[in-house]
C-alpha cells in the first residue's frame, strides 16, 4: 500500500481554506481512490458536483465531510487562500522538515505497506 506525506485539510463546515489542516502520513490503495489518514477512510470524489460543493477532492466515507489532499509545498503555501500553518504530525516531522530544507521529494514517500 503506497504512502505519502501529504497536506490534508478539512473543507466541510469552513470558509474556503479556513478548516483545520495537517501534514500527515496518508496511506493509499493501489488505485489511489481510497486514502487512510487519522483513523479516517477517505474516498476520491468523482464528478464536479461534490468537488464544487466543498472544494474537496476526497470525502470521509463515514461522515461525508470533504477533505483536500495534496503534496506539501516547499514555500508553505499549501492553503490557496489562507496563510494558516498546518499542524505537523510528529511521526512525519523529521522528513517534512528535510523536504522544506531542500531534500528531494522522495523523502515524502514511505515504504509500501
Amino acid at each position: 500500500m503506497p504512502q505519502r506525506i501529504m497536506y490534508v485539510q478539512l473543507k466541510t463546515g469552513y470558509d474556503i481554506d479556513r478548516g483545520p489542516a495537517w501534514i500527515a502520513r496518508v496511506r493509499f490503495t493501489r488505485t489511489w481512490r481510497t486514502a487512510y489518514v487519522h483513523s479516517r477512510t477517505l474516498h476520491r470524489t468523482t464528478g464536479i458536483a461534490y468537488a464544487q460543493r466543498d472544494d474537496a477532492n476526497y470525502y470521509d466515507v463515514a461522515t461525508g465531510e470533504g477533505f483536500w489532499l495534496s503534496g506539501p509545498k516547499r514555500d508553505r503555501t499549501d492553503g490557496r487562500y489562507s496563510a494558516q500553518a498546518p499542524a505537523v504530525d510528529e511521526d512525519v516531522r523529521e522528513a517534512y522538515e528535510a523536504f522544506l530544507d531542500g531534500a528531494g521529494a522522495d523523502v515524502l514517500r514511505g515504504p509500501a505497506l
